[in-house]
């Protein structure tokens, strides 16, 4: 088994992934996701380097994810703040929704925040 590296038994089922070439098999439980282990025996799969991917994770391997919406960022142009990327519109002010993008910004309970609203609701007067 290529997952596992135990000798396959004659007689027991074993699955073969064509894009992985005509020389590895798997146990049908050994056949999953390098990065969630989600199982993927009749399941859309991805080969990338030498390991196997679910749909979701294969995507992440290719572009990055927006921490705003969850979704693949297709654009040249996202924003990375805060440790994570965004599309351009939804890294936004916590309090009044204005994008961040490009702008001066401050943390408050790990939430961006405009200055202008930092100065109005959160500033020590």
């Amino acid at each position: 088994c290529y997952h596992c590296k135990l000798n396959m038994k004659e007689g027991d089922p074993a699955v073969y992934a064509e894009r992985a070439g005509y020389d590895k098999l798997w146990h049908p439980g050994c056949f999953v996701c390098c990065t969630c282990s989600e199982l993927l025996v009749d399941m859309i799969y991805f080969w990338k380097n030498g390991n196997l991917y679910c749909g979701r994770h294969y995507c992440d391997s290719e572009r990055p994810r927006c921490a705003g919406c969850d979704e693949l960022i297709f654009s040249n142009e996202y924003t990375l703040a805060e440790g994570q990327n965004w599309h351009l519109k939804h890294f936004c002010c916590f309090d009044c929704d204005c994008v961040l993008a490009g702008i001066t910004y401050i943390t408050v309970n790990d939430k961006p925040v405009c200055k202008s609203c930092y100065m109005k609701n959160h500033a020590v007067v």
